[in-house]
């Protein structure tokens, strides 16, 4: 490893300009940097602790035509054994700030511990979302949701370099295009890099946001809309995340993983029909798969319960890589298992969803010099 002060590339304007000093390291694993512990090295790596160094290390790369890949947590990366030609970029950059309920997070900020942070401020919006693995510039990039809750709710602004326009921008919330696990940043992943993040949380003098989610409202003993406080509503979902694999531990693989592997489907009227009917066929005439009202004539269904009928119960698998013990919307490593294993699981678990019910899970990670 090496810090070192290079002279980049020119700014728009033709003026010099120095790189500030980042780490760097040649030939560098990636799977270290991965909730999976799985993938290949990097040609190079690159931590940039500052929103500068960022900027300088995305301009570097880009005036190169270098390969980019950015890593914030790792969370939702699902990395080929071969590696990555190219730069990686860790955005381990630091930054909270609150003004009242107003709320900045610079990308690199461990989401998890930033939500810990707001709650004991007395702040509400995002205490359903604790124990989520990792960082906050990640969360407008998959509009992170979970336990009734979605960033898209509190997000106000996102601030991100545009690498097509060569300069910093402020996108506000209503140009996000935010919807289930998607957004503008997700769909044009070469041209934005997230830098802060700003949300706009409520003072409820220590109480949560109203609870939405049936799960969480049955294990708080509330009603749905009641408010509880925020601590509790944060320590509630911590415990049912942790009974379902779903917050990081080192010493259990069932946490070896991207937490959801795969998105909910959401079907047209057409398609849920004939989804039902499939249901129907399989399970009995009296059998009836999740639906909810996903908007414009449209039904989302729960991936987990397409898997687990599917005959892919909890631990499915015999090899290296196999579904959670404790939830089958996880596929993990159980210590020492490839991307391919990995893959190969999804591949099979895609297929005989498909084939059970006709519907097409979609992964929800990204992959990296590989594909389902």
């Amino acid at each position: 490893m090496r810090r070192g002060t290079r002279t980049a590339p020119p700014d728009r304007r033709g003026r010099s300009r120095t790189l500030v000093r980042v780490q760097e390291l040649h030939e560098a694993p990636l799977a270290p940097l991965t909730t999976f512990r799985l993938g290949g090295p990097a040609t190079r790596l690159l931590t940039a602790t500052t929103d500068a160094e960022v900027i300088d290390a995305v301009r570097e790369a880009d005036a190169a035509g270098t390969p980019l890949l950015i890593i914030g947590g790792g969370s939702n990366l699902v990395i080929g054994d071969e590696g990555f030609a190219g730069t990686a970029l860790r955005i381990a950059t630091k930054g909270f700030e609150l003004d009242g309920a107003k709320l900045e997070l610079a990308a690199g900020e461990v989401w998890t511990d930033a939500v810990a942070r707001t709650v004991e401020a007395g702040l509400a919006g995002i205490e359903c979302l604790a124990g989520i693995p990792g960082s906050a510039g990640a969360t407008p990039i998959q509009n992170v949701g979970a336990y009734g809750q979605e960033v898209s709710a509190t997000i106000t602004e996102v601030i991100a370099y545009d690498r097509e326009a060569g300069e910093t921008v402020t996108i506000p919330n209503a140009e996000c295009a935010f919807s289930y696990r998607h957004s503008r940043f997700k769909a044009e992943p070469d041209r934005y890099v997230v830098l802060r993040v700003r949300f706009e949380l409520e003072d409820a003098d220590g109480l949560s946001a109203p609870i939405k989610y049936p799960e969480t409202a049955r294990t708080l003993g509330v009603e749905a809309g009641d408010r509880v406080p925020a601590a509790t509503a944060r320590e509630t979902v911590l415990k049912l995340r942790a009974g379902k694999g779903m917050v990081l531990d080192p010493e259990d693989h069932d946490t070896w993983s991207a937490g959801s592997f795969f998105t909910n489907p959401i079907l047209t009227e057409a398609e849920f029909a004939a989804f039902h009917a499939r249901v129907a066929e399989r399970l009995g005439p009296g059998a009836k798969a999740p639906a909810f009202p996903a908007g414009d004539g449209l039904t989302k269904t729960s991936a987990a319960w397409l898997i687990d009928k599917a005959g892919f119960t909890k631990g499915y698998g015999t090899g290296p890589a196999r579904i959670s013990t404790k939830h089958t919307l996880a596929l993990t490593n159980r210590g020492e298992a490839t991307t391919e294993d990995l893959l190969a699981l999804a591949r099979e678990v895609v297929a005989g969803v498909r084939e059970a019910f006709g519907v097409t899970l979609v992964n929800e990670p990204v992959t990296v010099g590989v594909r389902l």
